[in-house]
């Protein structure tokens, strides 16, 4: 149902939860059934999630791997992908700090590109120009569930042997001209964390279409070891293994997977319920005086992630609003403060926040309100209404 079709209740009795994810009990179920099958760890459930992961994605599951976060994903695929120390890698100004940080773990030196002020996504325009000898991959991130410019990026990726590793925390349903989000890069890094669209509580998966790499992360992932829990505690007996790198703790566990196997089988239902949402928003607060996000282009599909707004000429200031939202039982969300901004990030590279002026105006102004699947049409009519009522004032 469209919220439209409901109208708006005036009041709400509960605090409605910024990202709360939809939990049915087809999930609950199998947590439960994966408990009592005494195998918590990576298993049966990893591997078939897995599976139904590269279906969805039109990929060969041999190509995907589930890791436990999407920060592990970012992290294992810069490794494989032999960033190192004295490299740079170029990404968005207007990211999680997750994005920046997995970076800086390989030794990298992160290098930020302004955001495109209509799209919010990485200016594709303005990345040659951060081009330089040292430079060994671009990051872009997928903003809100619209994917980036990809013919562009992947043309200077070609131009100046590049790779590519897409970070696709909000964009597991996005599609583009070119194709799905995360096969269009070299890597296509997930999230499933709590408030995502797919939600496993933690999780990540790492798409990478060519094996040898695939086969290092997999390793990688679990301490470098020749083979994983699954196959060395299976019904076919031990199975000795080798550490053959240093690696890290990054696997899934089949509690996580048990809850992704039915959180994938509703993807398209709840994408589907996300988009009515978001397209109420659009036309409820369309005279609003702010900036709503940009619409997805012919040949775009938007993944309905986020649904952040920018304040600009409406008087009220932004941390205001987020408190009276607050106040009216309204969670919400600020998508991003820029990255520039950190103190860390200040004092580590010396980065000026007037460099990255799109990034700064967004970050400071930005924010987002409630868009999950589990939203009644009472809710949804109530945060417009509440939100409305408090930009005319």
């Amino acid at each position: 149902m469209h919220p439209k079709e409901k109208g708006a209740k005036k009041s709400i009795d509960d605090f409605i939860v910024f990202g709360a994810p939809a939990i049915g009990e087809d999930e609950i179920r199998e947590v439960v059934s994966s408990l009592r099958s005494g195998w918590l760890g990576t298993g049966p459930r990893t591997q078939q999630f897995e599976r139904n992961f590269a279906e969805y994605k039109g990929v060969t599951p041999a190509n995907v791997l589930a890791v436990n976060s999407c920060t592990a994903a970012l992290h294992l695929s810069l490794i494989v992908a032999d960033v190192k120390p004295g490299d740079e890698v170029i990404t968005t100004a207007m990211t999680f700090c997750a994005t920046v940080n997995a970076i800086i773990h390989t030794g990298a030196r992160p290098v930020l590109c302004d955001i495109d002020p209509e799209t919010k996504n990485i200016d594709a325009k303005a990345l040659e120009k951060l081009i330089t000898k040292k430079t060994k991959a671009i990051v872009p991130v997928h903003f809100a569930g619209l994917m980036c410019d990809m013919g562009m990026i992947m043309a200077l990726a070609r131009k100046y042997d590049l790779l590519v590793i897409e970070d696709c925390a909000h964009a597991i349903e996005s599609t583009c001209p070119q194709g799905e989000a995360g096969t269009l890069g070299d890597f296509g890094c997930f999230s499933f964390y709590v408030t995502k669209n797919l939600v496993t509580g933690e999780g990540g998966m790492i798409i990478c279409s060519d094996q040898e790499k695939n086969d290092r992360a997999k390793r990688l992932a679990l301490h470098g070891m020749s083979a994983d829990a699954w196959n060395r505690f299976s019904d076919d007996g031990y199975k000795h293994y080798q550490v053959v790198e240093c690696g890290y703790k990054y696997n899934m566990m089949d509690l996580q997977a048990a809850i992704g196997i039915h959180q994938l089988a509703k993807i398209e239902t709840n994408w589907a319920r996300r988009q009515a949402i978001w397209e109420y928003y659009q036309a409820e607060l369309a005279g609003c005086n702010v900036q709503l996000p940009a619409k997805p282009p012919v040949g775009y599909r938007h993944a309905y992630h986020l649904f952040p707004i920018m304040l600009g000429q409406v008087r009220i200031d932004r941390d205001k609003l987020l408190g009276l939202l607050h106040d009216h039982l309204i969670g919400t969300g600020v998508h991003y403060l820029s990255i520039p901004e950190h103190p860390f990030y200040q004092s580590t590279y010396g980065w000026n926040m007037d460099d990255y002026p799109n990034a700064k105006q967004f970050g400071r102004q930005t924010l987002s309100i409630p868009l999950g699947p589990s939203l009644s049409d009472d809710e949804v009519g109530y945060i417009a209404d509440t939100l409305k009522r408090f930009l005319n004032e």
